[in-house]
């Protein structure tokens, strides 16, 4: 099934089940006022949920109104936790390499996680505010939502509890980086809110694209109108949602609700003449990448990160063509003068 939560209601928002098509919704207010109290609560709402489902899809929905993604929080517009992560193994190498640093063994084995902030996100159709010189980029990934995770979960255990699967630009302030890194304590400045899709659903709707725990389709990426981007998202991912999850979990309990991020969707290709779009590669999910290749081949980066007005669209289609998530649409703009 799809859901989403609506603006209109609060802090929280209004929980909503969609149909198939994105065309149409219903709200729920009998079952669950917000997607966090179905999910405290999925043993009950998830059955319910599914019946207001099928009969949307169906047309025997009774309460049933358009449904319009701007008008959309993202899915869960604050969560108990944000976690992403860095599963394609390739993103980590271009970033490594254009510094002239090794890869260490250990990232085989071991996945890259970091806790960014959760108390509130963008919405998928609202603006990025954020400073130019700051090095505004964005990175297009796959996340999921958790039920509740008992601390030391195994992978297996861990994938079992994945509730919704979600999209998610998560803006990255690539110049506040490497100071922040510097001082040996993570993100934290460079990392402001990020923005979800309009809609999260169960993994059972994604049907054959959901194989061990990762998402076999292609993630659409444009900026600016352009196709940017459309590496394969089941792809070079090192390490599957069932491993992130209980990566998250050796030693903590997850709360329902606990949002894991693939980190950068990323696939291994040639160089950056056969890599990009233009010229028969899949592209890329982030402006980071595009610059490494550039610095790797041509000593440094020519690609600017996003301007005020600039606008990345990210998006994933089923193999009918038909959008699975609703589109993330988020344009940058300066932050108003105190």
């Amino acid at each position: 099934m799809k859901l989403a939560t609506l603006k209109a209601g609060g802090r929280d928002g209004t929980l909503v089940v969609v149909n198939r098509d994105l065309t149409r919704c219903q709200r729920v207010p009998e079952v669950a006022a917000t997607l966090q109290q179905a999910l405290d609560n999925w043993a009950d709402t998830a059955p319910q949920l599914a019946a207001v489902y099928e009969a949307l899809n169906n047309g025997a929905a009774r309460h049933a109104e358009p449904f319009d993604a701007a008008a959309c929080h993202s899915p869960l517009p604050r969560a108990y936790q944000w976690a992403d992560g860095s599963a394609y193994i390739n993103h980590v190498e271009l970033v490594r390499k254009a510094r002239g640093a090794e890869l260490p063994a250990s990232f085989y084995t071991d996945p890259l996680m970091y806790q960014g902030g959760s108390d509130s996100f963008v919405g998928p159709r609202d603006t990025v505010v954020a400073d130019p010189v700051w090095g505004i980029d964005f990175e297009a990934e796959v996340t999921v939502v958790t039920g509740d995770v008992p601390m030391g979960a195994t992978p297996e255990q861990a994938a079992e509890a994945i509730r919704l699967v979600m999209l998610v630009n998560d803006v990255s302030l690539r110049n506040l980086i490497p100071n922040e890194l510097a001082k040996g304590f993570g993100f934290f400045q460079s990392k402001p809110a990020s923005s979800f899709s309009p809609v999260a659903v169960t993994p059972d709707e994604l049907g054959e694209a959901w194989q061990g725990a990762k998402l076999h389709l292609p993630l659409l990426v444009e900026l600016n109108g352009k196709p940017f981007g459309k590496p394969n998202a089941g792809v070079d991912m090192t390490f599957n949602f069932g491993q992130l999850v209980a990566h998250v979990a050796k030693t903590r309990e997850l709360e329902a609700g606990s949002i894991i991020g693939s980190g950068t969707v990323s696939n291994k290709q040639g160089d950056l003449w056969g890599s990009s779009i233009d010229n028969g590669g899949v592209g890329y999910c982030c402006l980071a990448e595009v610059r490494m290749y550039e610095t790797i081949e041509q000593g440094k980066p020519v690609t600017p990160f996003m301007q005020p007005g600039d606008r990345v669209r990210i998006e994933m289609k089923d193999a009918a063509g038909h959008s699975i998530f609703g589109t993330i649409d988020n344009t940058v703009v300066t932050p108003r003068a105190s």
